[in-house]
């Protein structure tokens, strides 16, 4: 049988008109998620979170119907689905203002950009330095003691 051709203006939404591209992360089919599954321990809870592959049909029916802000919102979670959770807080927490320098934000960039091949978050976070720096939102590094030549961050 040849299988249907993805139409992101025809099959939003996923679930009920394409659950056969719906898969979990290691590639279970939609049909077979069910509370009773995952409270019985048959399919572990960390199965049921959403694939990039999902995010990027997701993606594709926002800009098929123009709303391209948002597709961009779903390929860069697509992408940081190979982010493990601790990073994730990591970067969330060093985002909030005043919490990290302009160092700190580079190199998280730098960071999952080589090991998770998450260019979209890196250009990302590249961009919130530009407007932390315009509003004065990057955490400060002050120098105390001028004889001792120490730096404390602030």
């Amino acid at each position: 049988m040849k299988e249907k051709k993805f139409d992101p203006r025809r099959d939003y939404p996923l679930a009920s008109q394409r659950p056969d591209l719906v898969k979990t992360v290691s590639g279970l089919d939609f049909s077979e998620i069910s509370l009773e599954n995952v409270s019985s321990g048959k399919i572990p809870p960390n199965e049921i979170r959403i694939s990039p592959e999902t995010l990027e049909y997701q993606a594709r029916i926002a800009e098929a119907h123009g709303r391209f802000q948002l597709a961009t919102n779903f390929r860069r979670a697509a992408e940081l689905t190979r982010v493990p959770d601790e990073e994730v807080l990591k970067i969330y927490n060093a985002l909030r203002p005043h919490q990290a320098t302009k160092e700190d934000l580079l190199a998280i960039a730098e960071d999952i950009e080589k090991k998770y091949k998450a260019k979209i978050n890196a250009r990302f976070i590249r961009e919130a330095i530009e407007v932390y720096e315009k509003r004065d939102l990057l955490k400060k590094e002050q120098r105390v003691g001028e004889n001792h030549g120490t730096i404390q961050t602030i």
